[in-house]
C-alpha cells in the first residue's frame, strides 16, 4: 500500500469541499443550465459545513487512506489530513498556510501556497469557460457509504482531458465520491468516503493548536518564490484549448561542482478550470537524467520528461499523454 500524497488528497479533497460548501447539487443543476455558472454558484454559496471522515483512493492497483477533518467559518478555511496508509504524516492547511508533519524524520515542513488545487476549490480560475470544454449531465442517483447522492458528470468536448463522475449527498450536497474517467470512459482513478460524519464538531481552534504544536520537530522552510517565467527566460509557443498559465514558483539549485554557479528550478503551473499540468525545468544533469520519455502512470496521472538544450523538463498532470506532449513541445527556451 501507498501512502496517500498531499496532491492526491488535496485534489479529492477539494472537489468535496468545493461541492460540499453549498446547496443540493442537483438543485445547483437545474437552477443553472451553465456549467460555469453552477461551479461559479456552488464555489460562492455558503461555507459553513464542518465535516470528518475516511477517505479512500484508489489508482493503478493500489490504494490509500487518509483521516479528514475539515471546518470553514464563511471566512476561513481549515483542514487536517492524517495518513492512514505508508509513512505517518499529519498536513494541516489554513487558508494559504501549510504544514505538514513527518513524523519519523521528526521534520515540518512549513511554506505557503496558492489555494491552486486546495480547499475548497475544484474551480481552480474563474477567467476560462469550463463550459467550452466540459458538459454537464445528470445521471440520476445512488446510495453511497450509507447516503442518498445524485450523480452528475462532467464529459469533456475533447480528448485533451479526463472527465469526472461525481456523487453528492442529496441533502447537503456534500460529495462522497468522484471517479477520474480516461477518453473512452474507463475509470482511472475512485475516491469516497468509507465513512462519514456530516455537521462534525470539528474545533478550528484546536486544529490551529495542533497545527502549531512543532515542539520536537526540525521546521523547514523551504525557499520557493513566485516569479515571472519569461524573466526565467521560458515561454510557451502555443497551449493546448482551455489551458492557461496559473503560476509560477522558482525553487534554488545546488551548487554545480564544475562551476560557481547555483542553477534553479522552476514549476510553471497550468488549468483549465479543473485539470492541472506542472512544467518542472531543472538544469540537465548527465548522471541523473538518463532516460527521457514516458513514466508510468498512477492511475490518471502521467508524467513526461524530455531534455530541451541543457534544461531537464518534467511534465505532470491528471491529463492524457498526448496533452502532455502538447505542453512539452511548445515548451521553448529563450536564453
Amino acid at each position: 500500500m501507498r501512502a496517500l500524497t498531499w496532491a492526491q488528497s488535496s485534489f479529492a479533497a477539494a472537489l468535496l469541499v468545493f461541492l460540499g460548501c453549498g446547496p443540493g447539487l442537483a438543485q445547483a443543476v437545474a437552477s443553472e443550465p451553465s456549467i460555469s455558472a453552477w461551479l461559479a454558484r456552488t464555489h460562492e454559496a455558503s461555507r459553513q459545513r464542518a465535516y470528518a471522515g475516511t477517505f479512500v483512493v484508489t489508482s493503478g492497483g493500489s490504494m490509500a487512506s487518509a483521516k479528514i477533518w475539515h471546518v470553514c467559518d464563511g471566512t476561513q478555511q481549515m483542514e487536517r489530513v492524517e495518513a492512514l496508509t505508508g509513512a505517518p504524516r499529519s498536513t494541516f492547511r489554513h487558508d494559504d498556510q501549510v504544514v505538514t508533519f513527518l513524523t519519523e524524520s521528526k521534520v515540518v515542513v512549513a511554506q505557503k501556497r496558492d489555494s491552486l488545487g486546495s480547499f475548497p476549490g475544484l474551480l481552480k480560475s474563474n477567467d476560462i469557460d469550463i463550459g467550452n470544454f466540459y458538459l454537464l449531465k445528470e445521471k440520476g442517483s445512488e446510495r453511497v457509504a450509507g447516503f442518498d447522492a445524485d450523480v452528475v458528470s462532467l464529459t469533456p468536448k475533447d480528448r485533451l482531458r479526463y472527465g469526472y463522475r461525481v456523487w453528492s449527498e442529496r441533502k447537503t450536497g456534500l460529495v462522497i465520491q468522484l471517479h477520474i474517467l480516461d477518453l473512452d470512459g474507463r475509470v482511472l482513478e475512485q475516491s469516497a468516503f468509507s465513512e462519514l460524519q456530516l455537521d462534525a464538531p470539528v474545533d478550528m481552534g484546536k486544529l490551529t493548536e495542533l497545527m502549531h504544536n512543532t515542539a520536537g520537530y526540525r521546521v523547514v522552510h523551504p525557499d520557493v518564490q513566485k516569479v515571472d517565467p519569461n524573466a526565467q527566460g521560458w515561454a510557451m509557443r502555443q497551449l493546448p484549448g482551455g489551458f492557461k498559465p496559473m503560476a509560477c514558483y522558482k525553487r534554488p539549485g545546488s551548487l554545480d561542482k564544475t562551476s560557481t554557479r547555483a542553477d534553479s528550478s522552476i514549476q510553471w503551473v497550468f488549468s483549465d478550470g479543473l485539470a492541472t499540468v506542472s512544467l518542472f525545468a531543472e538544469p540537465f544533469n548527465a548522471t541523473r537524467h538518463v532516460r527521457e520519455g514516458a513514466v508510468d502512470g498512477l492511475g490518471a496521472t502521467h508524467t513526461l520528461t524530455r531534455r530541451v538544450k541543457d534544461w531537464w523538463i518534467t511534465a505532470v498532470g491528471e491529463v492524457p499523454l498526448a496533452t502532455l506532449t502538447f505542453f512539452v513541445e511548445a515548451l521553448e527556451r529563450k536564453k
